[in-house]
């Protein structure tokens, strides 16, 4: 296992006992994803509310909601989202603060996007989302149809249909990848968009894990883009598009292999806390499923550090996040199995980690997905043996 720096191993300490204050909400959360709102004075949300705002920003509200200022690197960002996911992934997906769309503004973001978002932020609780993923193309960038048209003056105006995005429904502030009529693959933005103007339309999905997430469908006719929210304007056009998303998604998929394990020693935790008299081959796959774990947040960690020290380092954390959510499906899974036939409806916590752990599969790349990725790199000679991750 990899040895924390000083200053991590205090806030690993500090956010752990922020996590069961989240398990107290979570069934109520799973029945009702707008029950968040019942919640945001919770230091772990209170938190996950400010935690990519920049250290120099100070709150300007005592609102429900508001909290410290901090912006966290990978490594940071796993262990927050473990710890906070072992109390439960749903309450801490369904928080608001800057997310994704925050991970975003730090890869192509001006320091005025940068001011304009995260002012915002400071203000009260606020939700915000990441619009990738469409109908039927999924992430493919090649086969996107969203289209921002060219006004004239800078301005774009965007139409198109998004799927699978979460908060969309409750955001204020949203990130929305498009294609620039009339181009190519290098013609895919990012653009900030406020939801409140004309043309965003949200509708929460109906869904069987995850469900304070609450997964949304976009509808996008005629929003109207000024031109000071167009993301990487200041940067050659290659580093805009895919260049964009492949850092973005390898800052991030460290932090969704961390919250498969959250959702795993929840669960663990879980049959060893109510199952005091395990014996024989019990025990034994009691404890290997517990070793599963450790062997997963090794990795992961390390998938964390490798892109701390460069950014386009992503194929161990694509190997992190496909394991991850290997061992927590096969956990959740395994946990119901200690407790017999009724196990769902006698121990509803876990029925919903396992519902869960399902979830984290499809977050950011399927673990198919993630095995090609891993695979071109050792191909290519990005990964393997030869290219060893030291601590």
């Amino acid at each position: 296992m990899i040895s924390l720096p000083a200053s991590l191993a205090t806030a690993h300490r500090e956010v752990s006992r922020w996590a069961d204050d989240l398990r107290q909400g979570a069934l109520e959360l799973d029945r009702d994803p707008d029950a968040i709102h019942r919640h945001l004075d919770l230091p772990a949300i209170r938190f996950l509310a400010g935690h990519q705002v920049p250290a120099d920003w100070d709150r300007e509200s005592a609102a429900p909601g508001s909290g410290p200022a901090h912006g966290l690197a990978t490594l940071e960002r796993v262990l927050v989202s473990e710890e906070l996911a072992r109390g439960d992934a749903g309450m801490m997906l369904a928080s608001p603060g800057a997310s994704m769309c925050g991970v975003l503004l730090g890869v192509l973001g001006s320091p005025e996007q940068r001011a304009w978002v995260h002012g915002r932020l400071a203000e009260r609780p606020r939700w915000t989302c990441f619009a990738l993923t469409e109908p039927e193309r999924g992430s493919a960038i090649g086969e996107m149809t969203s289209t921002l048209t060219p006004v004239g003056d800078g301005s774009y105006v965007l139409d198109g249909e998004k799927r699978y995005v979460g908060n969309a429904a409750r955001a204020d502030l949203g990130a929305v990848f498009a294609r620039v009529a009339g181009t190519e693959r290098l013609g895919v933005l990012a653009v900030l968009v406020d939801t409140s103007d004309p043309g965003f339309h949200a509708e929460p999905l109906p869904t069987v894990g995850l469900r304070g997430a609450q997964l949304t469908r976009i509808r996008l006719d005629g929003v109207r883009v000024p031109a000071e929210r167009v993301l990487g304007a200041h940067l050659p056009p290659t580093r805009r598009g895919m260049w964009s998303i492949v850092h973005v998604f390898n800052r991030l998929r460290p932090s969704v292999a961390a919250i498969a394990l959250g959702i795993a020693r929840a669960a663990h935790d879980y049959v060893g806390e109510h199952r005091l008299l395990l014996r024989g081959p019990e025990r034994e796959a009691y404890e290997e499923l517990g070793r599963r774990i450790d062997a997963a947040r090794s990795l992961t960690y390390r998938a964390a550090l490798a892109v701390d020290r460069r950014p386009s380092a992503g194929h161990l954390a694509s190997a992190a996040k496909a394991r991850a959510c290997e061992v927590a499906e096969e956990v959740t899974l395994r946990a119901l199995g200690f407790f017999g036939p009724g196990a769902r409806i006698d121990h509803p916590l876990l029925d919903k980690w396992a519902r869960d752990a399902r979830g984290v599969e499809f977050m950011e790349g399927t673990r198919n997905i993630q095995r090609l990725n891993l695979f071109q790199g050792l191909h290519t000679g990005k990964a393997g043996r030869n290219r060893p991750c030291r601590n």
